[in-house]
């Protein structure tokens, strides 16, 4: 489901100037975190040591919920609530095939948790309420102005990501409510193109909340889903002129050990030709973490057959610690 640009239009505006107000506004819920990483952490080059975000207490007992980048590597979490309150907290779990995070605040703030909502009942068009904490723009309304798929040139892709405008710079973490206060997104991306007709109409990606259902319970038990770990490969890639091109190879990664380079191009994977980032995950994740797959790529207008022993995502990254 893909609005029309003018209709699209039109609706962030209403949305803006006509914010709908949740039944029983849950905005106590809604925290602030800040977010220091450990010592060398592997992903500070590209998501700061420092960070700030959103989260949002989903249970009676501080269970947070936020965008997962968020909190990767980290080494201490703070939340403060809208009464200038802080609380430490600590990683509970982290899912790479959703990107959502859990912490724990310990003790629990004294709100009331969000209901969790269905974002699979989201209308076209619908006006919605995105909210940070204060210092992250507050509430402000949105319009749902497409839902697709979403995928990631950092090894990553979801189904029915929702896309609203108009956009919110300090995203991360916010959340997305429907009219009767319940939450049905989190942010985790400002995007030029959220109605991908090719113009731009910037906007935001938000996870749709119906993807945390299926593996909350074994993140809050495990601190991951359950069944064999994602193969990854630590690379990440860029479609240009029907090309799937390599854009970067992360440091001591599997693609870096194998010798692929940047500006690589991909043509196939095990065997399979690959048209598009999609069918590469596809082909890339229909094997499990630790075994290996041959990528066919164009180097230098040579083609070249590299070996590569995949891995779990979550073993690249420094020691850190989950509750």
């Amino acid at each position: 489901m893909t609005a029309s640009l003018f209709a699209a239009s039109v609706a962030a505006w209403r949305a803006t100037n006509s914010i709908p107000r949740p039944i029983t506004p849950p905005l106590d819920a809604v925290v602030k975190l800040s977010i220091r990483a450990v010592d060398g952490a592997r992903t500070a080059d590209t998501l700061g040591a420092e960070r700030e975000g959103t989260g949002i207490v989903i249970d009676s007992n501080g269970l947070i919920l936020t965008i997962g980048y968020l909190v990767l590597e980290a080494a201490s979490i703070l939340v403060m609530t809208g009464d200038n309150r802080i609380y430490p907290a600590s990683v509970v779990g982290f899912d790479h095939a959703t990107g959502f995070g859990l912490l724990r605040a310990s003790p629990p703030p004294p709100c009331a948790p969000v209901e969790l909502g269905d974002s699979s009942n989201l209308g076209e068009l619908q006006s919605l309420v995105v909210a940070g904490h204060a210092g992250a723009g507050g509430v402000t309304g949105a319009a749902l102005v497409s839902r697709r798929r979403f995928i990631g040139w950092w090894e990553y892709m979801i189904d029915d990501a929702l896309f609203t405008a108009p956009p919110r710079y300090e995203h991360s973490g916010a959340a997305l409510f429907d009219g009767h206060g319940r939450l049905v997104g989190i942010a985790s991306l400002w995007v030029s193109d959220a109605l991908n007709a090719g113009v731009a109409f910037p906007g935001n990606m938000f996870v749709p909340i119906n993807l945390l259902k299926d593996v909350l319970d074994d993140l809050v038990r495990d601190g991951r889903r359950r069944g064999a770990a994602r193969p990854w490969l630590g690379l990440n890639t860029e479609q240009v002129d029907g090309h799937l091109v390599v854009t970067r190879v992360l440091p001591d990664s599997p693609a870096d050990q194998s010798g692929l380079k940047r500006g690589d191009i991909i043509l196939g994977i095990g065997g399979d030709s690959i048209g598009s980032q999609s069918e590469f995950y596809e082909s890339l994740w229909s094997s499990s973490a630790g075994s290996d797959v041959t990528l066919h790529i164009v180097r230098d207008k040579v083609v070249k057959h590299l070996i590569v022993q995949t891995s779990d995502r979550l073993s690249y990254l420094r020691p850190w610690h989950m509750v």
